[in-house]
């Protein structure tokens, strides 16, 4: 079954210096064994303007549960969360079965 590792990252104190360090972030996930897709997207802000609680997400699709959680024991995994915690954002992430791709 299709499993995917979604990160929910929270709005950083720097906007644009988190923006100028997400290229490289997104690289490196892109490193990750196993990976069979990357879906990144920027979270609109409130009707009123205002901002959400989230400022992006990040969707990590592999094609089983086994294979995401190999994939986060890896140094490659290593290198991608450190980068990520690197930015100053706090995030949450979530593994869930994909019900339907």
């Amino acid at each position: 079954m299709t499993t995917k590792i979604t990160f929910i990252i929270d709005n950083p104190a720097d906007p644009e210096a988190f923006e100028s360090a997400y290229a490289e972030v997104t690289a490196l996930a892109d490193r990750l064994p196993a990976l069979r897709r990357r879906e990144s997207a920027k979270v609109w802000p409130k009707e009123d303007g205002t901002p959400t609680t989230a400022h992006r997400t990040l969707d990590l699709y592999f094609d089983s549960y086994q294979d995401a959680s190999a994939a986060v024991t890896t140094p490659a995994a290593g290198e991608f969360v450190g980068k990520l915690v690197a930015t100053g954002a706090s995030f949450t992430g979530l593994f869930s079965d994909v019900e339907a791709d």
